[in-house]
């Protein structure tokens, strides 16, 4: 695995004459948080416009809870198509993580609400502790045909992972984490064949899960795993060269910024300097004409193509700004530290 040793000759080569100067910098990057911003208002769903004007704007957390509160169903979990990819009106477990993400970036993941929420999670679990991507009787409700429904819908890493990786992170206790948290470690730890999918929700998990040195241990064997299969572009420019990978859409690939959201994530130490920032140079290059940044997944329906954009835009711009690459925001609420 590449190491700090590795990844300082790479920082060294890729901080060269072609650098751009503090002041182009600063007004490129202010450039494309204007373009960004009349991007989210144009198209945006209210939920993203609230995260939008939190994130970066200084606006305040409790817009971003009342539009989150909307798609809250009696059942105590999440559904209205807040993962665009599950329309209707039902509490699939994917919605769960994507309702999770957002309080975490409001620092509000905690209190009686996620305490319902757990009691949720508890009574659709299957019986080793894990939740299905998706819930079971669809009841007709349409869904992107990569998320297929099923009677009796099997334990998925996919909605497990996240889900537990930031209740951990946050210092959520209840009984129903510690079954999912095994389902989460038989995982990772034995799993042979991977989803690309399935390795973003393993380092969600490992990501928030207290205990450290095992999480550590997961993260070098997996990132291992990634290199060695070439589940990642490692270098955007040649990236038709790439053989195409099992699970995702023609053409969609994943790169390092998709693995390591944060520079604290365990997936910074799979890549070099030059591949991690690299990503970062083409993730900002990705930017549309209309200030959006593009969804590479297979398009299915119209509806939830539109409103995956405004999400694409702002995972994409949070990113960046982990990294320093775009202008600090008044409101910059990090998660807990791990335990």
């Amino acid at each position: 695995m590449p190491g700090d040793e590795a990844r300082a000759p790479a920082a060294t080569s890729a901080t060269t004459s072609k650098t751009p100067t503090a002041t182009t910098t600063t007004a490129a990057t202010t450039t494309a948080l204007a373009r960004a911003e009349q991007f989210i208002w144009l198209t945006a769903r209210v939920l993203e416009q609230r995260r939008f004007a939190f994130h970066f704007l200084g606006g305040d957390a409790d817009p971003v809870d009342t539009a989150l509160g909307a798609y809250l169903g009696g059942d105590g979990g999440y559904g209205h198509a807040l993962d665009p990819d599950l329309r209707g009106p039902l509490s699939h477990p994917l919605h769960t993580a994507h309702a999770l993400r957002v309080l975490d970036g409001l620092g509000r993941c905690a209190g009686q609400r996620v305490e319902r929420l757990c009691a949720h999670l508890t009574r659709v679990s299957t019986p080793d502790g894990a939740l299905p991507a998706t819930a079971p009787a669809s009841g007709g409700y349409p869904a992107a045909p990569y998320h297929p429904l099923h009677d009796d819908p099997p334990g998925d890493l996919l909605a497990t992972g996240p889900v537990v990786g930031i209740l951990h992170r946050n210092r959520v206790w209840h009984a129903w984490l510690f079954r999912a948290t095994d389902f989460c470690w038989d995982r990772v730890e034995n799993l042979r064949h991977w989803h690309p999918y399935e390795v973003q929700s393993a380092v969600a998990f490992l990501d928030g899960v207290p205990d450290r040195a095992r999480a550590a241990a997961a993260a070098d064997r997996l990132g291992r795993l990634v290199r060695e299969r070439g589940l990642v572009v490692l270098d955007p420019a040649p990236q038709d060269a790439y053989p195409p990978v099992p699970g995702l859409a023609p053409g969609e690939h994943l790169y390092p910024y998709d693995l390591a959201r944060r520079p604290e994530s365990l997936a910074r130490g799979w890549f070099t300097d030059a591949e991690l920032y690299g990503s970062l140079r083409f993730l900002a290059g990705l930017q549309q004409p209309d200030g959006g940044w593009p969804v590479h997944r297979g398009a299915w329906a119209p509806g939830s193509s539109l409103e995956r954009r405004p999400i694409a835009t702002l995972e994409a711009l949070l990113t960046l700004r982990a990294y320093g690459r775009l202008p600090a925001a008044a409101n910059l609420p990090g998660p807990a530290a791990p335990r």
